[in-house]
Protein backbone atom coordinates (compact mmCIF):
# COMPACT_ATOMS: atom_id res chain seq x y z
CA UNK A 1 0.00 0.00 0.00
CA UNK A 2 1.31 3.54 -1.12
CA UNK A 3 1.11 6.51 0.80
CA UNK A 4 -2.14 7.31 2.53
CA UNK A 5 -3.72 11.16 2.04
CA UNK A 6 -5.01 12.78 4.89
CA UNK A 7 -8.15 14.42 4.55
CA UNK A 8 -11.01 16.21 6.10
CA UNK A 9 -14.72 16.64 5.05
CA UNK A 10 -16.94 19.68 5.61
CA UNK A 11 -20.10 18.81 6.42
CA UNK A 12 -20.00 15.53 7.98
CA UNK A 13 -22.79 14.97 9.38
CA UNK A 14 -24.91 15.37 6.09
CA UNK A 15 -26.57 12.73 4.26
CA UNK A 16 -23.24 12.67 2.25
CA UNK A 17 -20.39 13.40 4.64
CA UNK A 18 -21.67 10.34 6.79
CA UNK A 19 -22.14 8.32 3.25
CA UNK A 20 -17.98 9.69 2.60
CA UNK A 21 -17.26 8.58 6.52
CA UNK A 22 -18.86 5.35 5.52
CA UNK A 23 -17.26 4.75 2.09
CA UNK A 24 -13.87 5.54 3.12
CA UNK A 25 -13.79 3.24 6.17
CA UNK A 26 -14.80 0.90 4.48
CA UNK A 27 -12.47 -2.61 4.11
CA UNK A 28 -10.72 -2.57 0.39
CA UNK A 29 -12.22 0.84 -0.56
CA UNK A 30 -10.59 4.27 -0.82
CA UNK A 31 -9.92 3.99 3.01
CA UNK A 32 -6.57 1.86 1.79
CA UNK A 33 -5.13 4.63 0.23
CA UNK A 34 -7.09 7.70 2.02
CA UNK A 35 -7.32 8.68 6.01
CA UNK A 36 -10.15 10.43 7.44
CA UNK A 37 -8.16 13.38 10.19
CA UNK A 38 -10.96 15.21 10.88
CA UNK A 39 -14.86 16.56 10.51
CA UNK A 40 -16.24 19.96 10.79
CA UNK A 41 -20.15 21.18 11.15
CA UNK A 42 -21.57 24.58 11.89
CA UNK A 43 -20.71 25.89 14.92
CA UNK A 44 -23.63 24.89 17.42
CA UNK A 45 -24.64 21.54 15.20
CA UNK A 46 -25.55 18.51 17.48
CA UNK A 47 -22.70 16.73 15.79
CA UNK A 48 -20.07 18.82 17.23
CA UNK A 49 -17.93 16.58 19.67
CA UNK A 50 -19.49 13.38 18.07
CA UNK A 51 -17.11 10.62 17.07
CA UNK A 52 -17.11 10.64 13.55
CA UNK A 53 -17.21 6.53 13.22
CA UNK A 54 -21.03 6.46 15.44
CA UNK A 55 -21.88 9.65 13.16
CA UNK A 56 -21.94 7.57 9.98
CA UNK A 57 -23.57 4.50 12.54
CA UNK A 58 -19.78 2.43 12.55
CA UNK A 59 -17.61 2.15 15.58
CA UNK A 60 -15.64 4.95 17.55
CA UNK A 61 -12.96 6.02 15.44
CA UNK A 62 -11.28 8.47 17.94
CA UNK A 63 -12.27 11.65 15.69
CA UNK A 64 -14.49 14.06 17.12
CA UNK A 65 -16.63 16.60 15.05
CA UNK A 66 -15.09 19.89 14.97
CA UNK A 67 -16.47 23.43 14.08
CA UNK A 68 -13.29 24.98 12.72
CA UNK A 69 -11.54 23.88 9.75
CA UNK A 70 -8.59 26.53 10.13
CA UNK A 71 -6.63 23.85 13.03
CA UNK A 72 -6.72 20.97 10.36
CA UNK A 73 -5.64 22.64 7.49
CA UNK A 74 -1.68 22.37 8.04
CA UNK A 75 -2.64 18.49 8.61
CA UNK A 76 -4.30 17.94 5.67
CA UNK A 77 -3.59 16.94 1.81
CA UNK A 78 -7.70 17.73 0.97
CA UNK A 79 -11.24 18.57 1.60
CA UNK A 80 -14.05 17.30 0.64
CA UNK A 81 -16.96 19.38 0.92
CA UNK A 82 -20.32 18.92 0.67
CA UNK A 83 -21.47 22.20 3.20
CA UNK A 84 -23.26 25.45 2.54
CA UNK A 85 -22.61 27.62 0.18
CA UNK A 86 -21.05 30.41 2.19
CA UNK A 87 -18.91 27.83 4.53
CA UNK A 88 -17.59 26.50 0.96
CA UNK A 89 -16.72 29.87 -0.46
CA UNK A 90 -14.78 30.55 3.22
CA UNK A 91 -13.01 27.07 3.57
CA UNK A 92 -12.04 27.32 -0.37
CA UNK A 93 -9.66 30.18 0.42
CA UNK A 94 -8.46 28.11 3.27
CA UNK A 95 -7.51 25.52 1.21
CA UNK A 96 -5.59 27.52 -0.85
CA UNK A 97 -3.62 29.38 1.76
CA UNK A 98 -2.82 25.74 3.06
CA UNK A 99 -2.16 24.64 -0.56
CA UNK A 100 -4.49 21.61 -0.34
CA UNK A 101 -6.93 20.14 -2.68
CA UNK A 102 -10.64 21.02 -2.42
CA UNK A 103 -13.62 18.47 -3.70
CA UNK A 104 -16.57 20.63 -4.02
CA UNK A 105 -19.88 18.98 -4.10
CA UNK A 106 -22.19 21.52 -2.73
CA UNK A 107 -24.48 23.04 -4.71
CA UNK A 108 -26.49 26.81 -5.09
CA UNK A 109 -23.42 28.34 -5.27
CA UNK A 110 -24.35 31.83 -6.31
CA UNK A 111 -21.99 34.09 -8.54
CA UNK A 112 -20.12 36.22 -5.44
CA UNK A 113 -19.16 32.35 -4.18
CA UNK A 114 -18.20 31.16 -7.20
CA UNK A 115 -15.89 33.80 -7.98
CA UNK A 116 -14.20 33.04 -4.29
CA UNK A 117 -13.71 29.78 -5.37
CA UNK A 118 -11.93 30.75 -8.85
CA UNK A 119 -9.44 33.10 -6.61
CA UNK A 120 -8.84 30.31 -4.65
CA UNK A 121 -7.97 28.06 -7.82
CA UNK A 122 -5.36 29.86 -8.68
CA UNK A 123 -3.43 28.92 -5.93
CA UNK A 124 -5.02 25.08 -4.60
CA UNK A 125 -6.88 21.79 -6.84
CA UNK A 126 -10.24 22.29 -6.93
CA UNK A 127 -12.36 19.53 -8.22
CA UNK A 128 -16.00 21.16 -8.10
CA UNK A 129 -18.96 18.74 -10.07
CA UNK A 130 -23.18 18.95 -8.95
CA UNK A 131 -22.42 15.13 -9.52
CA UNK A 132 -19.94 13.08 -8.32
CA UNK A 133 -21.04 9.85 -9.89
CA UNK A 134 -18.75 8.36 -12.62
CA UNK A 135 -21.40 6.91 -14.48
CA UNK A 136 -23.35 10.15 -14.49
CA UNK A 137 -20.10 12.01 -15.91
CA UNK A 138 -19.58 9.39 -18.57
CA UNK A 139 -23.38 9.08 -19.56
CA UNK A 140 -22.95 13.15 -20.48
CA UNK A 141 -19.96 12.75 -22.01
CA UNK A 142 -21.87 9.86 -24.33
CA UNK A 143 -24.54 13.04 -24.70
CA UNK A 144 -21.62 15.20 -25.62
CA UNK A 145 -20.58 12.91 -28.37
CA UNK A 146 -23.81 12.19 -29.49
CA UNK A 147 -25.06 15.56 -29.65
CA UNK A 148 -22.08 16.95 -31.56
CA UNK A 149 -22.41 13.99 -34.79
CA UNK A 150 -25.78 13.28 -34.57
CA UNK A 151 -26.63 17.09 -34.78
CA UNK A 152 -30.04 18.98 -34.33
CA UNK A 153 -32.00 17.27 -36.84
CA UNK A 154 -31.80 14.43 -33.98
CA UNK A 155 -34.65 15.58 -31.42
CA UNK A 156 -33.00 15.32 -27.60
CA UNK A 157 -35.47 14.49 -24.50
CA UNK A 158 -34.23 14.03 -21.38
CA UNK A 159 -36.45 12.59 -18.41
CA UNK A 160 -35.86 12.19 -14.81
CA UNK A 161 -37.01 10.34 -12.03
CA UNK A 162 -36.39 10.62 -8.43
CA UNK A 163 -38.37 9.80 -5.03
CA UNK A 164 -41.25 12.02 -3.86
CA UNK A 165 -39.50 14.09 -1.38
CA UNK A 166 -37.35 15.92 -4.07
CA UNK A 167 -38.28 19.23 -4.81
CA UNK A 168 -36.25 20.72 -7.91
CA UNK A 169 -37.63 19.59 -11.32
CA UNK A 170 -36.04 19.06 -12.98
CA UNK A 171 -33.15 17.75 -11.36
CA UNK A 172 -29.86 19.30 -11.32
CA UNK A 173 -28.29 16.29 -12.98
CA UNK A 174 -31.28 17.02 -15.74
CA UNK A 175 -29.65 20.34 -16.24
CA UNK A 176 -26.07 19.53 -15.84
CA UNK A 177 -26.94 16.72 -18.90
CA UNK A 178 -28.67 19.24 -20.91
CA UNK A 179 -25.53 21.68 -20.47
CA UNK A 180 -23.63 19.17 -21.75
CA UNK A 181 -26.09 18.43 -24.95
CA UNK A 182 -26.16 22.60 -25.36
CA UNK A 183 -22.37 22.96 -25.10
CA UNK A 184 -21.91 20.33 -27.98
CA UNK A 185 -24.50 21.79 -30.15
CA UNK A 186 -23.21 25.75 -29.65
CA UNK A 187 -26.09 26.54 -28.06
CA UNK A 188 -27.77 28.67 -25.35
CA UNK A 189 -29.13 26.53 -22.85
CA UNK A 190 -31.83 28.76 -21.61
CA UNK A 191 -32.65 29.77 -25.35
CA UNK A 192 -33.63 25.54 -26.25
CA UNK A 193 -34.78 24.26 -23.45
CA UNK A 194 -38.37 23.56 -23.34
CA UNK A 195 -39.67 22.61 -19.88
CA UNK A 196 -42.97 22.83 -20.80
CA UNK A 197 -45.65 21.70 -23.19
CA UNK A 198 -48.98 21.68 -22.00
CA UNK A 199 -50.31 25.11 -21.66
CA UNK A 200 -49.20 24.91 -25.58
CA UNK A 201 -50.48 23.44 -28.47
CA UNK A 202 -47.76 23.32 -31.42
CA UNK A 203 -45.49 20.89 -32.99
CA UNK A 204 -42.05 20.53 -31.28
CA UNK A 205 -39.42 22.99 -31.92
CA UNK A 206 -36.86 22.12 -34.11
CA UNK A 207 -33.10 21.90 -31.76
CA UNK A 208 -34.85 22.37 -28.75
CA UNK A 209 -33.73 20.01 -25.81
CA UNK A 210 -37.00 18.81 -24.03
CA UNK A 211 -36.82 17.79 -20.28
CA UNK A 212 -39.50 16.39 -18.02
CA UNK A 213 -39.48 15.02 -14.84
CA UNK A 214 -41.14 12.11 -12.39
CA UNK A 215 -41.62 12.25 -8.89
CA UNK A 216 -42.59 9.06 -6.67
CA UNK A 217 -41.93 6.45 -4.34
CA UNK A 218 -37.55 5.99 -3.29
CA UNK A 219 -36.51 6.11 -6.43
CA UNK A 220 -32.44 7.90 -5.71
CA UNK A 221 -32.41 9.28 -9.53
CA UNK A 222 -32.87 7.65 -13.00
CA UNK A 223 -31.96 9.71 -16.15
CA UNK A 224 -32.97 8.61 -19.69
CA UNK A 225 -31.46 10.87 -22.54
CA UNK A 226 -33.52 10.07 -25.65
CA UNK A 227 -31.84 11.00 -29.36
CA UNK A 228 -34.84 10.43 -31.71
CA UNK A 229 -34.02 10.48 -35.38
CA UNK A 230 -36.22 9.36 -38.26
CA UNK A 231 -36.78 6.23 -38.36
CA UNK A 232 -34.39 4.90 -35.29
CA UNK A 233 -33.43 6.59 -32.33
CA UNK A 234 -30.81 5.87 -29.23
CA UNK A 235 -31.44 5.70 -25.45
CA UNK A 236 -28.79 6.60 -23.05
CA UNK A 237 -29.60 5.89 -19.35
CA UNK A 238 -27.92 6.05 -15.94
CA UNK A 239 -29.63 4.33 -12.87
CA UNK A 240 -28.35 5.21 -9.28
CA UNK A 241 -29.17 2.38 -7.14
CA UNK A 242 -27.54 3.43 -3.95
CA UNK A 243 -26.14 6.85 -2.75
CA UNK A 244 -22.96 5.53 -2.15
CA UNK A 245 -21.91 6.33 -5.76
CA UNK A 246 -21.39 9.84 -5.27
CA UNK A 247 -19.62 9.48 -1.74
CA UNK A 248 -17.17 7.12 -4.02
CA UNK A 249 -16.68 9.33 -6.70
CA UNK A 250 -15.66 12.42 -4.28
CA UNK A 251 -12.67 10.00 -3.18
CA UNK A 252 -11.91 9.22 -7.04
CA UNK A 253 -11.50 12.91 -7.10
CA UNK A 254 -10.05 13.21 -4.20
CA UNK A 255 -7.20 10.84 -4.93
CA UNK A 256 -7.10 12.15 -8.46
CA UNK A 257 -6.32 15.71 -6.86
CA UNK A 258 -3.66 14.61 -4.60
CA UNK A 259 -1.54 13.39 -7.31
CA UNK A 260 0.80 16.19 -8.27
CA UNK A 261 -1.92 18.12 -10.51
CA UNK A 262 -1.39 21.84 -11.06
CA UNK A 263 -3.60 24.36 -9.72
CA UNK A 264 -6.76 25.22 -11.34
CA UNK A 265 -10.52 24.34 -11.43
CA UNK A 266 -11.27 21.53 -12.61
CA UNK A 267 -14.51 19.16 -12.86
CA UNK A 268 -15.31 15.28 -13.21
CA UNK A 269 -14.56 15.20 -16.48
CA UNK A 270 -10.84 15.79 -15.98
CA UNK A 271 -10.97 13.14 -13.15
CA UNK A 272 -12.16 10.68 -15.77
CA UNK A 273 -9.74 12.20 -18.15
CA UNK A 274 -12.44 13.37 -20.80
CA UNK A 275 -11.12 17.64 -19.88
CA UNK A 276 -8.08 17.60 -22.55
CA UNK A 277 -11.54 17.57 -25.34
CA UNK A 278 -13.13 20.44 -23.48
Amino acid sequence: MGKQRNFIISGCAGRMGREIIRQALAPGGAGERLRIIGGVEAKGSDAVGVDMGRLAGLDDIGITVGDSLLDLVTQAEGIIEFSTPEATAEHAALAAQGRIAHIIGATAINDEQQKRINAAARHSVIVQASNMSLGMTLLAELARLGAKHLGEEWDVEILESHHRNKVDAPSGSAWFLAQAIADAREQKLSDVAELERHTQRKPRTPGSIGMAARRGGGIIGEHEILFAGNGEHIALTHRAEDRAIYARGALHALEWACDGKKPGLYDMRDVLGFGENK
